[in-house]
Formats: C-alpha cells, sequence, structure tokens
C-alpha cells in the first residue's frame, strides 16, 4: 500500500490514485512486490534536519529513503523535499511534476536495490527513471 503525507498537509495535485498504480508497475517490473510505502513531503530545512538527525549528513537533498524491505517485498519511507524538487526543476528547466515523479521513482528504485553512488550506477539510475516516466505517460 502506497501512503502520501505531508509536512504542511499539501499532497502536491500530481499524486493520484494514478501514481499509486504507476509505482505498483515498476515494483513489479523489477521482480518485487509492494509493501507499505509511505511518501511524506516536506521543505528544505525539514529534509535536512531529517538528513543530519537519522544519517549524520550535512546537507540538503532531493530525497531520502529509509528501506524496510524483506526478502521480495519492498516497504520504507521516503521523504521528499518539494523545496528542492522545485530548485532542479527550474535548474534543468523542465516542469515541476516531471521532476515530482522522477524523484517519487527514484526512491522505488532504490528500494528495488539500485544505487547512485558511482557514475556507472547514476547512469543506470537514470536510465530506469527514464524509463519509468515513459511507462507513467501509459497510464495517464
Amino acid at each position: 500500500m502506497v501512503h502520501f503525507q505531508s509536512e504542511n498537509g499539501y499532497v502536491p495535485e500530481v499524486i493520484t490514485d494514478v501514481v499509486r498504480l504507476w509505482i505498483e508497475s515498476v515494483t513489479k517490473s523489477h521482480g518485487f512486490q509492494l509493501g507499505e510505502i509511505n511518501y511524506f513531503f516536506c521543505t528544505d530545512e525539514y529534509i535536512l534536519q531529517t538528513n543530519r538527525q537519522y544519517l549524520n549528513h550535512d546537507y540538503y537533498t532531493d530525497i531520502i529513503t529509509f528501506d524496510y524491505s524483506l526478502n521480495n517485498v519492498i516497504s520504507g519511507d521516503l521523504i521528499i523535499s518539494l523545496d528542492t524538487v522545485k530548485s532542479n526543476a527550474d535548474l534543468l528547466n523542465i516542469s515541476y511534476n516531471t521532476e515530482l515523479l522522477r524523484v517519487v521513482i527514484h526512491g522505488i528504485l532504490h528500494l528495488c536495490g539500485f544505487k547512485d553512488k558511482t557514475k556507472e550506477e547514476e547512469v543506470k539510475m537514470r536510465e530506469l527513471e527514464d524509463q519509468a516516466l515513459n511507462l507513467y505517460t501509459t497510464f495517464k
């Protein structure tokens, strides 16, 4: 089950039941079942506090993924800074909704075991994100 919450009660309009179906489809395409997925949308300051408190990282980020997966059932808490999503969308000259969906699925890909620490892993992650975004267009 996929849940969406936010720091201030605002969940972006693009986040609909279609996104839930898309997340489930991407999960299954990588050989996993969907467990409990909790998205929490927040500000830069909230994600910075979380990054410091739980990961000892002193920087802003677009997403933090806490992985509680067991075997082939993915579960986790995904914290997304809407401020950073907006900044990245502006920087990349793409729509806010496209960047938000990319970040949403980025967390799922992490739960599926994909990494992005090395250059090769980062390239693969971008390919998988692009494939997932292309799949999303078939759900709309």
